[in-house]
């Protein structure tokens, strides 16, 4: 790069440390090449939401176009990175085009760990796009629709099985909004069928949901999913998946709504860069996010193995990507920063963590401020409709929730992808899987 030239700057995923980093570089005289092998930035943390009937694609989505319309130092690529190539200084796209860099910033995200079993995936999906929520949308209703075909209470059980498996924020909040549809919201709908043949269960095979928090929080947790109905396994680990099958120690649960929410591995880009990682292939990063040989090179986000001032690694939540690509940019904005023999190196602030648990249910620790119930169930609300991007989306989900709260319904029930006129197994599995992740 020439002296006079701009640096070119190049980010992996539209998530949100890549969205924050190119956001704060509005200003600074760089070019910024941001790659997605989407169009959209996706507010994953309500993505549960979408696959419960409570919200459309829409609401929580926004084209990563349109988030940076206005910002001329930013072209937005669709394409899919499959390569490092840090001499050359450029990433390889899936169709083999290269794109040049001076600095690069990888905010690639992470998907779900089967811990080796993969085949368990195709009965077991995830939930990290929205192809995935809708999948499981479409699942879940077609069970419903299933079960009120069949006479026999026996053959009908299995369709009113709904399976969780993993204790985290995620896998409570699935398991929660599960059991809203399951036991309360959907069922005036039905009449073949009743709320208490309906079993949700969670599973994990930890000592406690919610490991990440105080346990006074996590016994809450564990007392408001059994208020909703949900059946809480603790210290069961998952042995086997098969179709329609979920083999605990001991026991066997039928099911075509399995559900994976446990625990995450970095994106296979990583295994590209010249960098040490940890156990879920997270990159072992320098103190500046930096990777410790390649200094334009940053990881930040999911994909970054980080310890905190007491020695444990960061958890894989929004706050902490965004506050690192907010940390990146003000290191490309000032020169003497970037080429310092030292950089200074990153801090969280934590600022707390909180997860919600069906209707006016949540947990939340605010820096040590502990609270349960309807009041953190507020907080969550408004701020997860603070950190959504965009006026539109931000209306369209307090009206949706308000809605919601009031009246018991769910407004987005249509079942839209059915190949053929009879409602079966194969159909079931054709829906959930036919599309793609």
């Amino acid at each position: 790069m020439s002296t006079n030239a701009k640096r070119e700057v190049v980010i992996i995923g539209g998530g949100f440390g890549g969205i924050k980093t190119a956001k704060m570089l509005a200003k600074a005289d760089v070019n910024i090449t941001l790659i997605d092998k989407t169009n959209h930035h996706l507010f994953q943390p309500l993505l549960y939401q979408v696959a419960t009937a409570a919200l459309s694609p829409g609401d929580i989505a926004v084209p990563i176009r349109a988030i940076f319309s206005k910002q001329k130092n930013v072209k937005v690529m669709l394409g899919e990175v499959v390569e490092v190539l840090e001499q050359q200084k450029v990433v390889r796209l899936k169709d083999d085009r290269l794109i040049p860099f001076d600095t690069l910033v990888v905010a690639c995200g992470a998907k779900y760990n089967y811990f080796g079993n993969t085949a368990w995936e195709k009965h077991a999906p995830g939930l990290k796009t929205i192809s995935n929520a809708l999948n499981i949308r479409e699942r879940i209703l077609m069970s419903l629709e299933k079960a009120d075909q069949i006479e026999s209470a026996e053959e009908r059980q299995k369709y009113l099985n709904f399976v969780v498996i993993g204790g985290g924020p995620t896998g409570v909040e699935m398991a929660g909004a599960i059991a809203e549809i399951a036991k309360r919201n959907m069922m005036r709908d039905y009449n073949n069928f009743s709320p208490d043949q309906t079993h949700v269960y969670l599973i994990e095979a930890g000592p406690r949901i919610l490991n990440g928090y105080d346990e006074t929080l996590s016994e809450k947790a564990v007392g408001m999913l059994q208020e909703l109905g949900v059946e809480v396994l603790q210290n069961t680990p998952v042995t086997n998946i098969e179709r329609d099958k979920i083999f605990l120690v001991g026991s066997v649960i039928e099911s075509p709504n399995i559900i994976w929410a446990a625990g995450v591995v970095a994106n296979a880009i990583i295994k590209t860069l010249d960098v040490e990682t940890d156990r879920a292939g997270r990159a072992i990063v320098a103190p500046d996010m930096s990777l410790p040989r390649h200094r334009d090179i940053f990881v930040i986000g999911d994909a970054a193995h980080m310890l905190d001032d007491k020695g444990n690694p960061l958890p894989a939540i929004a706050p902490v990507a965004m506050q690192q690509g907010k940390y990146v940019a003000s290191l490309l904005k000032d020169a003497s920063k970037y080429n310092a023999a030292v950089r200074e190196p990153f801090r969280y602030l934590d600022k707390g963590s909180m997860a919600t648990i069906g209707r006016a249910r949540a947990v939340a620790d605010i820096r040590g401020f502990k609270v349960s119930g309807f009041f953190a169930w507020a907080m969550w609300s408004v701020i997860h409709i603070l950190f959504l991007i965009g006026f539109r989306n931000r209306l369209h989900v307090f009206v949706e929730w308000m809605w919601h709260y009031f009246t018991y319904k769910r407004g987005v029930r249509l079942i839209t992808d059915r190949p053929g006129d009879t409602i079966g197994h194969s159909e079931l599995e054709t829906n959930t899987f036919g599309r793609g992740a």
